[in-house]
């Protein structure tokens, strides 16, 4: 390092390297103004989907009263285990057995 700085070829080494690493740097960074546009272009791509998406989810997957149809409701009539599950069962034939089931052990 002394014979360097005896010599003068220090400074212009140091110089020639930190130039080097500057422009090496430089070269690795992203342009802002570049990256700032390819963001928006991604907000507004994904902007767009979501509002596709809100506009199909509005839209109903099957018309008004398609599962009322007699087709869809007849399996539960015919199958017991099927129509006597929570959910499906009529409450008001709870609502009887249990009348039905109190009356009869008075």
């Amino acid at each position: 390092m002394i014979m360097f700085q005896a010599c003068g070829h220090f400074d212009g080494m140091m110089g020639f390297i930190m130039e080097f690493a500057e422009n090496l740097i430089l070269r690795l960074m992203e342009d802002p103004k570049e990256r700032d546009r390819k963001f928006r272009e991604h907000l507004y791509e994904l902007k767009d989907k979501c509002k596709k998406t809100k506009e199909m989810w509005s839209l109903p997957l099957r018309p008004y009263g398609f599962w009322t149809f007699e087709r869809h409701n007849a399996q539960i009539f015919w199958d017991s285990q099927i129509s006597q599950v929570p959910g499906r069962r009529d409450p008001y034939d709870d609502l009887l057995q249990d009348h039905a089931s109190g009356s009869s052990s008075k």
